[in-house]
């Protein structure tokens, strides 16, 4: 079944969606601003609760719904186009992730260009994954299932993680979920080399100025900033991966053929494509029923081995636990 917004729904999601391009025009403090006013909400979601914990050294978020999975967490790096975007603007967005997923989610306030390029959200995120790892271990519990997810510009970070990590490591990672991802800044982007190639939210410009502030051209080509030019080696064993996004982003090119390809190296990688939608249409859900279904069938990808599953234990709870250590 489709479902179509109102126009007047549209213009709004439009409106507010239009907020996470950072283009040529664009000054970085203001940018940061304008999404954190935009996006931020006083009150979370669904009975969500939130408090606040260093892993490794970096500020996080940990957002708790009431029902959630003891076998599972969910670390998410948000987008904004590599220099804007905080726990403020995303936490509303991934509380409602985590009542979803029925999973505790920990959001960092990593590092942002321009004053900190490449590599410093890598170096941040990988910091965060290693101390909820160690804390598992610390604990003498079995580590938790641990989700990957990450949208717009975050989805590069994830995969620059993910292509630092051992087998070891990434054993420990179910599911990667990307929301729009910028997989693809090199300079065999079409969407790059092209003056005006542009969609309702995001164009070449947006693209070529977040890549100028977050790194030096000759890092474009790269895969831990384009993850497209990751060679065979690299996306062997990858963790199984979904991406969701809207088919009238430019981005689903690029989308499409990273899925292709993963597919052909024998990973698992889906990609689930919504009609008439726009770059980020999940972050607009006050406008749009479709992001409220398209978050459904997030939960749905993430908690499907749940049922069948003896080990699994579900934790009610209206108090939040420091600790990220399994119960099971």
């Amino acid at each position: 079944m489709k479902y179509m917004a109102i126009e007047d729904d549209r213009k709004g999601a439009l409106k507010k969606l239009k907020l996470l391009a950072y283009n040529s025009k664009s000054n970085v403090e203001t940018f940061r601003t304008k999404i954190n006013n935009a996006f931020f909400t006083p009150f979370l979601p669904n009975g969500v609760e939130r408090t606040e914990h260093k892993y490794g050294n970096v500020e996080c978020d940990i957002l708790s719904p009431e029902i959630f999975s003891s076998n599972r967490i969910m670390i998410y790096i948000h987008g904004g186009c590599f220099t804007g975007g905080s726990r403020a603007a995303y936490r509303g967005f991934c509380s409602s992730i985590a009542y979803k997923c029925y999973s505790k989610v920990i959001l960092p306030e990593y590092r942002l260009a321009p004053a900190h390029p490449y590599p410093a959200a890598i170096e941040d995120i990988q910091s965060v994954f290693r101390a909820i790892f160690a804390e598992g271990q610390i604990n003498n519990d079995k580590i938790p299932e641990i989700i990957i997810a990450a949208d717009g510009s975050g989805a590069s970070i994830a995969s620059a993680l993910i292509f630092r990590l051992t087998d070891k490591y990434r054993a420990c990672i179910k599911q990667i979920v990307f929301f729009s991802p910028w997989l693809n800044i090199s300079d065999s982007s079409r969407i790059i080399s092209s003056k005006k190639m542009s969609d309702e939210i995001i164009s070449s410009d947006v693209l070529r100025k977040s890549s100028s502030d977050y790194t030096f051209a000759s890092n474009a080509n790269i895969p831990e900033v384009s993850p497209v030019m990751a060679d065979d080696q690299l996306l062997q064993n990858f963790p199984p991966v979904f991406i969701q996004m809207g088919a009238k982003e430019i981005l689903l090119e690029d989308a499409t053929n990273f899925t292709d390809r993963m597919n052909s190296l024998g990973n698992t990688c889906q990609l689930d494509v919504w009609p008439n939608m726009m770059h980020m249409f999940q972050l607009a859900d006050e406008y749009l029923h479709e992001s409220h279904l398209a978050l459904d069938k997030v939960g749905k990808i993430v908690t499907k081995d749940d049922a069948g599953s003896k080990t699994i234990q579900i934790n009610n709870s209206p108090k939040l636990e420091q600790s990220l250590k399994s119960e099971a």
